[in-house]
């Protein structure tokens, strides 16, 4: 992909990532996140991964970057929690864990991370406050956008003028990670 697709004529504290599911979007994210901490800076937030179980998927599982603390975004095995296609969504897990990682980076991290903004997560208003909060901060903010749902949150973070929304490819997906890297840097250069 040429390099001229991601030109930028303004410095964004908002990335995003979006593109179809599986095509990567939270591997680009973890690549950016691991870069970012070796060059210094402090990410907290979110990040979300799948759980496979004898090759098949199961559920997701969050971390809070900041304390490592875990647990379960969605599971098929969840007895309660609005349901998303086979899974359930652990409303406690992504209030307790979730929401309050990304409410604990808009004050102690340089860096805010939230993987990712879609359906299971907007299940949840706590999650919708923390993740506005982070958007509204004044601290750059890289996420995942996923790329069908419309929903006012996520329609505001489009329509954003302070941000910029990049699609991941089979293409860009290997180096991807490089253009959020120099966004987030270039951004905190300047702050």
């Amino acid at each position: 992909m040429a390099k001229e697709k991601f030109r930028w004529t303004q410095l964004k504290r908002l990335v995003f990532v979006t593109g179809r599911p599986n095509i990567g979007k939270t591997s680009v994210l973890r690549q950016a996140v691991s870069i970012l901490e070796t060059d210094g800076y402090t990410i907290g937030g979110m990040i979300s991964r799948e759980v496979r179980d004898q090759g098949v998927r199961v559920g997701f599982e969050i971390v809070n970057l900041i304390t490592q603390q875990k647990g379960w975004l969605a599971h098929i095995k969840q007895p309660r929690g609005p349901r998303i296609g086979k899974y359930r969504v652990n409303m406690n897990d992504l209030n307790v864990i979730g929401a309050t990682s990304i409410l604990e980076a808009t004050s102690g991290a340089d860096v805010i991370v939230i993987d990712e903004i879609g359906g299971m997560e907007l299940r949840s208003a706590e999650f919708r406050k923390a993740a506005d909060s982070a958007v509204n901060s004044s601290k750059p903010v890289i996420g995942a956008l996923h790329s069908t749902i419309r929903d006012p949150l996520i329609d505001s973070i489009r329509s954003s003028s302070d941000a910029e929304i990049l699609e991941v490819t089979v293409e860009n997906r290997g180096s991807l990670h490089t253009v959020i890297v120099d966004r987030v840097a270039q951004f905190l250069a300047r702050s």
